[in-house]
């Protein structure tokens, strides 16, 4: 347990303690119940973009599928609910195991490969994903005189139920999903942390810096990524159905390119195989974003010199930047006092 009381994982504590009561305290500081939808839909982008930092950042998996995998979590959550009568607390669970099903093959069909070659396969099932649901114009069941497609169609799931706030807290029911939504993200982060942090954090940093050295050492890489490609999708397939109950829909639209890219540039900014980074690349952009929001066509533009200017100035992102930094500064102090 030495690793536990190094002064990496001390500072990791303080941040993850302050970042808690900060997020506490939020909804008791914020009148407006729009920045606080906001601030949810921050949350949301924040666990996808740790989940493919997980896979691209540690493991080393240029996967395009973290929007395919959310979005089967959705959509899973959203089809036990409408066509089962199940709650959606009792479906949140089997969705995200089946998410990480879906992930597994995936996998299966894309681990042999390596590099580009694995980054268009998971990107074309993404594709391919969503024209199958917009496409779906078969009669799976008829609901009243309404026709309804196994996928939902275009017009995707609606109405399935919720995360029993509304009964609960009334009017204050978003302050609610907000507490659920924070829960889920600390979750998350604290099972990542762990993750990375213990033995398969190694593994999967070995087969990202050095695949041949790893498999002398005996790792299976297949069966390694295979792990990894589970386990962060039974996260983003969680925060999936969450995020499907929190909206009460999900549809076809989840799955557009600009919603991959935005992931993609999250963990770009924040910085690529850093635990923190994921975190600071969402307040960035989001807050980027909903600074831009009355700024029209200029919006997408402002977004792409953010994004352009944060890669060429800051390669390792901000969380990179921060620890160069934190060791020049805990460098200069120490020459200071040697000097003395």
């Amino acid at each position: 347990m030495t690793w536990l009381l190094d002064n990496e994982n001390r500072m990791d504590a303080i941040v993850a303690i302050a970042l808690v009561a900060m997020a506490i305290a939020l909804p008791f500081l914020i009148d407006s119940r729009y920045i606080l939808g906001q601030v949810i839909l921050a949350l949301f982008y924040a666990c996808i973009a740790s989940q493919w930092n997980l896979v691209f950042g540690f493991a080393g998996i240029f996967s395009l599928a973290p929007i395919a995998i959310f979005a089967m979590g959705g959509y899973a959550t959203a089809m036990l609910c409408f066509f089962f009568g199940w709650s959606v607390w009792a479906a949140l669970i089997p969705a995200a195991l089946i998410a990480a099903v879906f992930s597994i093959l995936l996998g299966l069909a894309c681990l042999r490969l390596s590099g580009v070659y694995v980054a268009l396969l998971t990107l074309a099932v993404t594709q391919v994903m969503y024209l199958l649901i917009v496409t779906d114009a078969e009669c799976f069941v008829r609901v009243g005189s309404v026709c309804r497609q196994f996928t939902g169609g275009a017009a995707g799931f609606s109405r399935f139920g919720d995360l029993g706030t509304r009964a609960w807290l009334r009017g204050d029911w978003i302050i609610g999903n907000y507490f659920i939504v924070c829960a889920l993200l600390v979750v998350t982060m604290i099972a990542t942390w762990m993750i990375l942090n213990g033995p398969a954090g190694l593994t999967f940093r070995a087969i990202r810096d050095n695949p041949g050295y790893a498999a002398a050492r005996g790792i299976n890489r297949f069966r390694v990524q295979l792990l990894v490609f589970g386990i962060s999708a039974f996260f983003s397939g969680l925060a999936g159905g969450v995020y499907a109950a929190h909206f009460q829909v999900i549809g076809p639209t989840i799955l557009q390119l600009p919603q991959l890219m935005f992931i993609i540039a999250i963990v770009v900014i924040g910085g690529v195989g850093t635990f923190w980074g994921p975190l600071l690349g969402t307040v960035v952009l989001v807050g980027a974003d909903e600074l831009m929001r009355e700024a029209g066509e200029f919006r997408t533009f402002g977004l792409g010199v953010i994004i352009a200017g944060a890669t060429v100035l800051m390669p390792g992102g901000l969380a990179g930047a921060l620890h160069r930094a934190r060791r020049w500064t805990a460098t200069a102090k120490l020459m200071r006092d040697k000097v003395r």
